[in-house]
């Protein structure tokens, strides 16, 4: 586990010499005149790693890139995982492919941080789009570390000591086309803090999902349905959100940590092909003061 900076300065992070763009006050930024693909583009790693940290998400253009390097580009920030969606025979298992169109409406319509039934779930995704619709399609990113700032003290102090259960089945089972029961025995639920602290930055965030929490240990299954749906709720707020508008080649690259997302899906019956390569992460906790 990385070392979590007692005090942290967002302001202080070093781009370097990136053009970054922020998109908004709360989250996200574009970064402009990079190729990703480059030879020598271990150089600009840290500095997009800051970049990462201080804005949540970050944009890149007109990125050309092969599978390969996009593998390749994932790999400097850690080990990648391979999600139970990815077909077994791919040459490149690393891949998630996310294509809808006129037989498959999108499904990632709702609020969610990736892969949070995992007992490390992961530090960040890098989504590259392939071939997009001539109009919709765009993907919404939520700040949570600013959702949980915007919640009440007395919630905040409640939350924290709070556990919740993240199950795999509750969005795979159908799409898989597996019993609950059998996604189980390779990937029981979880238990992660409601309020997670960030490993490098220090910072909180709500860290329950609509997608794949189940429900909150230790109290009542109608508080629990209650208090969820007020967590869930705090993503929806337009003052903590970017939205970002895809073109082919877009990449986006958001910190899995710290963020929820949601693809609009108001594009069907056009086609919208992703791909995407994940980088695993740690095991959620939550640092008392």
């Amino acid at each position: 586990m990385a070392t979590i900076a007692k005090t942290f300065d967002r302001e202080a992070l070093d781009t370097g010499s990136l053009d970054v763009r922020p998109m908004t006050p709360a989250i996200g930024a574009e970064i402009h005149g990079i190729d990703l693909g480059a030879s020598n583009i271990a150089d600009s790693i840290p500095a997009i790693r800051s970049a990462l940290l201080k804005y949540g998400v970050i944009f890149f253009r007109e990125q050309d890139l092969t599978q390969d390097q996009h593998i390749a580009f994932a790999r400097h920030f850690g080990e990648l995982e391979i999600h139970p969606a990815t077909p077994k025979d791919q040459p490149n298992p690393e891949v998630l492919r996310i294509a809808h169109g006129p037989k498959s409406r999108g499904q990632e319509n709702n609020w969610h941080s990736d892969v949070t039934w995992r007992e490390c779930p992961s530090l960040g995704s890098i989504l590259l789009a392939r071939e997009i619709p001539p109009v919709g399609g765009d993907t919404l990113f939520a700040n949570m570390h600013l959702a949980y700032e915007r919640l009440s003290p007395k919630m905040q102090e409640f939350c924290q000591g709070l556990t919740a259960v993240h199950d795999i089945a509750r969005v795979f089972a159908k799409r898989l086309g597996k019993a609950p029961e059998d996604l189980h025995d390779k990937y029981p639920p979880m238990r992660h803090p409601v309020i997670r602290t960030h490993p490098e930055t220090g910072e909180r965030a709500i860290y329950v999902n609509n997608g794949f929490t189940s429900h909150i240990e230790g109290l009542a299954p109608e508080e629990s349905r209650w208090l969820l749906d007020h967590l869930y709720k705090t993503a929806w707020d337009v003052e903590i959100q970017c939205r970002f508008r895809w073109q082919p080649g877009s990449i986006a690259f958001w910190d899995n940590r710290v963020c929820q997302h949601l693809a609009v899906s108001d594009y069907f019956p056009a086609r919208r092909v992703m791909e995407r390569v994940t980088i695993a992460g740690d095991k959620p906790f939550f640092k008392p003061d």
